[in-house]
């Protein structure tokens, strides 16, 4: 195969077939075909796009570059959710183990934050010894046990998605809409799901902005569902500002913690049911039950005990985590909070530490804010419009000026 023909034609705005596509990734991956010519079809692809046809191609080579899961005879139903990205953005933590009480398999392989979109592993990374490094045969096996695993890709997991990733990263092509409904479906379809839902953001604090993106995203992701004969359902949700009221790893995973009792801010409790409705096959009033009853909060137990945890640690993250300094951000005037910008709020996060600016950076698990206001809501002058968790005084500075941008109050 003459791979600058390939290229020549996808500038053009031909169709390429699947066995063209199966062949430029298997070349690719095995390091036959450079990086300058994957860079040069990843700039075409990015102007000219591609069909459903050709993206399920590319989702499946991708997918099949290594390693996928196999599920045993008989098997439960085997159902995923995938998140866009978000700030405070902690629904998987709660979604897999309350699913997995319904009797589905729950095999979530989850990634690390980029950026201000947080990362699930780094949140369960914040819960002494639990071990997001599992390999197929470990995750088999905990599912048949527990119903749920929650790991990081393995490297035989998807390396093509890996390996191109890393390309459009520095080549301008990140935003193309045929290449993030690859490489998202990739990893999810590599689990060998029967169903998925996906969690669609929009918004200041997530990767599309506008609601026509996340649409156009959404029916790319559904398409490439059918095409591969897996039930996907897609929910679009504002992030305009934070998912509850905690943003920071083990801050996060203290309040979901609270959802997982029956508890918790309920716009979070309410996205987590949305959510789990679509795959878990049972009713939202059984959903809500597992959650109130504390049936969920003992299987997420049961999981960080698998994982080389300890649940007793649990109830005392906070003070496991404490940041030396924790203070208040005061309102200087009453009113109605009229903004609470999820863009601002996920960059202070990262400035403080709770994220990374690039892939090999560490993440400070202590840092982040909690007690954050919602929108709607009425404050007074002197009440708090949420608390920092900072390392230092010059970061506590740096993130209660942020905050102050970001929380606009009406006082009509």
């Amino acid at each position: 195969m003459h791979i600058p023909t390939l290229i020549s034609r996808k500038r053009e705005g031909e169709e390429l077939s699947p066995s063209e596509i199966r062949k430029l990734i298997e070349g690719y991956t095995k390091g036959d075909v450079p990086d300058y010519q994957m860079s040069a079809f990843a700039m075409a692809v990015f102007f000219k796009g591609m069909t459903p046809v050709e993206v399920a191609a590319l989702t499946r080579a991708m997918m099949d570059s290594g390693d996928c899961f196999s599920h045993r005879a008989g098997h439960p139903a085997v159902v995923d959710k995938h998140s866009t990205g978000g700030i405070g953005d902690k629904v998987s933590l709660i979604l897999a183990p309350l699913v997995a009480c319904t009797g589905c398999w729950v095999p979530m392989v989850s990634g690390r934050g980029l950026g201000i979109t947080g990362g699930t592993l780094d949140k369960l990374e914040s819960i002494p010894g639990f071990k997001v490094g599992v390999t197929l045969d470990e995750a088999a096996a905990q599912l048949d046990e527990l119903g749920v695993v929650m790991m990081g890709q393995t490297d035989r997991f998807c390396p093509a998605d890996k390996k191109l990733y890393s390309l459009r990263d520095v080549t301008g092509t990140v935003p193309s809409i045929a290449l993030i409904t690859a490489s998202i479906m990739s990893k999810k379809l590599a689990e060998t799901l029967d169903r998925l839902v996906l969690d669609v953001k929009y918004g200041t604090g997530a990767f599309m902005q506008t609601k026509k993106d996340a649409e156009a995203l959404a029916a790319s992701m559904i398409a490439v569902g059918k095409e591969m004969g897996v039930e996907v359902h897609a929910v679009l949700n504002p992030m305009s500002e934070p998912l509850g009221r905690a943003v920071g790893n083990s801050l996060e995973v203290i309040e979901s913690l609270e959802c997982l009792e029956g508890g918790g801010p309920a716009d979070l409790r309410e996205i987590v049911l949305d959510l789990s409705e679509k795959i878990a096959g049972v009713s939202r009033a059984e959903l809500e039950k597992l959650l109130d009853d504390g049936s969920a909060r003992r299987r997420f137990d049961q999981l960080v005990a698998a994982q080389g945890g300890n649940p007793a640690d649990l109830p005392k993250l906070a003070e496991i985590h404490k940041a030396p300094i924790i203070r208040e951000v005061i309102a200087s005037h009453g009113g109605v909070i009229v903004q609470v910008d999820a863009g601002l709020v996920g960059q202070a996060a990262l400035q403080l530490g709770a994220g990374r600016a690039k892939a090999s950076d560490g993440v400070d698990f202590s840092v982040g804010f909690d007690q954050i206001v919602k929108c709607g809501e009425t404050i007074h002058a002197g009440q708090a419009v949420c608390r920092i968790h900072a390392r230092t005084a010059v970061d506590f500075d740096m993130a209660e000026a942020m905050i102050e941008k970001a929380v606009k109050i009406s006082s009509n």
